[in-house]
């Protein structure tokens, strides 16, 4: 018995979602084909009926992991009101965003891969670099400084991630999250200097 259209893209979907985490979490290297398929609930045989190859599948994986940020983003920065990009760095900053890269930032995982992937693979980080930039950018539209505040502040907020997270010493990793965010609220307008 065939499975209907509707199944079938469930099917892709599924493994697309899958495949997005583990970019997040592996890289794009690692995820192979038959343990993506086995967690998916679906054959290794079966996956030639949602992708051409491995490659198209991990292109498109890492596409959606690096654009399903935006809406995390977007959502801490209507948070907080008062003071959306500090919303937006307390969100990122957070040890939950530490402690679930499966669920996190691509920029993170994905920047030395990128740094040494194709041009798709360039082109995709770089779009969710530009879009970052929009979002941190119109947060602080009254600044004549609100790029360079958004470049500086995404810059910060991926590094600091991507050191917190490469950190065995808890206290570190928290000490970087927790130092870096307040540096950076304390250079957001209209933002109370937090208390230590």
């Amino acid at each position: 018995m065939g499975h209907s259209k509707a199944d079938k893209a469930a099917s892709r979907d599924r493994v697309l979602q899958i495949a997005a985490r583990k970019v997040r979490e592996e890289g794009v290297t690692r995820p192979g084909i038959a343990d993506l398929m086995k967690e998916a609930g679906l054959t290794h045989g079966g996956f030639y009926k949602h992708f051409a190859s491995r490659d198209e599948l991990i292109a498109q994986a890492t596409e959606l992991a690096l654009t399903e940020g935006t809406a995390n983003m977007e959502r801490a920065a209507r948070k907080n009101e008062e003071a959306p990009r500090a919303g937006v760095i307390d969100a990122y900053l957070a040890e939950r965003h530490r402690d679930s890269p499966g669920t996190g930032c691509a920029l993170v995982t994905l920047g030395a891969a990128a740094g040494r992937g194709d041009q798709h693979l360039k082109e995709a980080y770089e779009q969710q670099i530009r879009t970052y930039l929009d979002l941190l950018t119109g947060l602080d539209e009254d600044s004549e400084d609100a790029r360079a505040e958004a470049m500086v502040t995404l810059s910060a907020m991926v590094g600091a991630m991507l050191m917190a997270r490469a950190t065995a010493d808890r206290d570190l990793s928290d000490e970087l999250l927790k130092t870096v965010a307040d540096q950076l609220k304390r250079r957001t307008p209209g933002t109370p200097a937090t208390a230590d």
